[in-house]
């Protein structure tokens, strides 16, 4: 069923524990470091439910409609329905929520596609994860997952060494009820505005931790979890003007503390088994659906991004000038490159599971390995096309609340064809994107979004039709 925006507010005010700094932080949705994101979260719900959405954004089954990121796609217009309800998601935040509802329910979804995999791990884990997907997409769910150790905890001989406990999450206990989880888990990317995480694993796990290769679901508001945010960008924005990204879409990050938390049976999918704790999302389609949305989010950044380089060159005069015509004309090539990179992932489906089909595999993988390893370069240029244009403007935008200051201001600042006000406005903008505390956390984000560099590589490598290639040079050496 559809969520409004409204359904999904009231559904933060459920008591979960978030911690800034040492402040539990009573109402998420009222709270001036959370309120503006809550919002930007909430418009994702009533617009995708809105009439001139829903045709797209939502799909029937059994009489109810259920958002599209949900569809299990068997068809080409499915696989077509998918990619524009991730688009459109990603266009209302300018691809700035990276951990939007439709990432995670991805995920679920495409696990949800092979429940015979998760039978042969253990009996009766098939059938909680239909029913898992089902309870998602029912109540059009928003989940978060935290899939990684901290990073102190990847080596445990260290702890065990100084006679510490390891922090890492692990069953700590096991009954006919279900299990305990004791530890924590990163990184909670929107968890503070999430209903449920996703407990898991993204990185290898020795054959000696079984206890750690738990993947299960937990709400959020569980007895015994709790959210430990980082520093708040939206807090610190001093008004939509002067940080107008960080001020709507700073969607956070967290650390998830689990300590005695009991999970049901029914909500595990993977105990005691490292290698499937990570190879149920390569082994099905799940991981090639979350980050195909992935693809699409960061498309949507670069398009603003280029949109900004355009209108800083207009802003400064200088688009007469061959070299800068260079500069903008090789941004909107790697813009083009990329987004035929993602349409192919359609143009030239694979099955991965009888009476399915997926995006290309491959192609999503490329694109994923462009997208972390061009983010900063693409930002580097920005930086040059700006120089030292933010830094020409006032502190804030209160210098016109004075009169004679505004005046000035208009004088001295304002160039032909452009205010001031506007030329601020811009600058502000563009630094919010590419220079603040905003934009370097998404500089970080985007290089580690699927991992280290040499994870994201690896998965190209995996994926490439090497006997293909291999052949090519075969025929040429056995043709004489």
């Amino acid at each position: 069923m559809l969520k409004s925006g409204k359904e999904y507010l009231e559904g933060l005010r459920d008591g979960r524990r978030v911690y800034l700094g040492n402040e539990l932080v009573e109402d998420i949705t009222t709270h001036e470091a959370f309120r503006n994101a809550a919002n930007s979260f909430s418009l994702i719900y009533d617009m995708k439910a809105a009439p001139e959405h829903r045709d797209v954004m939502s799909y029937e089954h059994n009489g109810n409609q259920y958002s599209s990121y949900f569809l299990m796609p068997k068809t080409d217009q499915d696989l077509k329905k998918r990619m524009e309800t991730h688009r459109r998601i990603a266009e209302w935040s300018h691809g700035l929520l990276g951990r939007s509802p439709d990432h995670v329910a991805s995920f679920v979804t495409g696990l949800a596609m092979k429940p015979e995999m998760f039978e042969e791990i253990g009996k009766g884990y098939g059938s909680n994860i239909i029913k898992y997907y089902e309870h998602m997409r029912d109540n059009d769910i928003f989940a978060c997952y935290t899939v990684l150790p901290p990073q102190g905890a990847r080596k445990p001989e260290l702890y065990e060494r100084e006679g510490m406990t390891v922090p890492t999450l692990r069953v700590s206990d096991e009954d006919d009820s279900g299990v305990t989880l004791n530890g924590m888990k990163m990184l909670g990317t929107s968890a503070i505005f999430s209903n449920e995480t996703w407990v898991g694993n993204l990185l290898p796990l020795g054959a000696n931790q079984e206890k750690e290769s738990i993947t299960c679901a937990v709400p959020l508001n569980e007895t015994g979890v709790s959210i430990w945010s980082r520093k708040s960008l939206e807090k610190y924005a001093v008004t939509e003007f002067d940080n107008p990204l960080s001020w709507r879409f700073d969607e956070s990050d967290a650390m998830v503390v689990f300590e005695n938390v009991k999970v049901p049976w029914e909500k595990v999918f993977v105990h005691d088994n490292p290698e499937m704790s990570r190879g149920i999302y390569v082994k099905s389609p799940s991981h090639s659906m979350g980050n195909h949305q992935s693809n699409i989010r960061f498309l949507e950044k670069l398009k603003l991004i280029v949109g900004i380089a355009h209108k800083i060159v207009e802003a400064n005069g200088v688009g007469h000038i061959p070299a800068v015509q260079g500069i903008l004309g090789e941004l909107a090539a790697q813009q083009a490159a990329l987004e035929a990179m993602i349409k192919g992932q359609l143009n030239e489906p694979e099955s991965l599971v009888d009476g399915y089909i997926n995006i290309n595999r491959r192609y999503m993988y490329a694109a994923l390995h462009w997208c972390t390893t061009n983010y900063s370069r693409i930002c580097d240029v920005i930086r040059d096309l700006m120089g030292g244009g933010p830094f020409q403007m006032p502190a804030d935008i209160s210098v016109i609340e004075n009169s004679e200051m505004k005046n000035t201001f208009e004088k001295y600042w304002s160039v032909p064809g452009q205010s001031a006000i506007d030329r601020m406005k811009l600058y502000k903008l563009a630094w919010d994107l590419i220079g603040s505390e905003f934009a370097g956390r998404h500089l970080q984000y985007e290089r580690f979004y699927a991992g280290p560099s040499f994870v994201v590589t690896n998965y190209s490598y995996l994926n490439a039709p090497w006997d293909t290639f291999g052949g090519l040079v075969d025929d040429i050496l056995d043709s004489y």
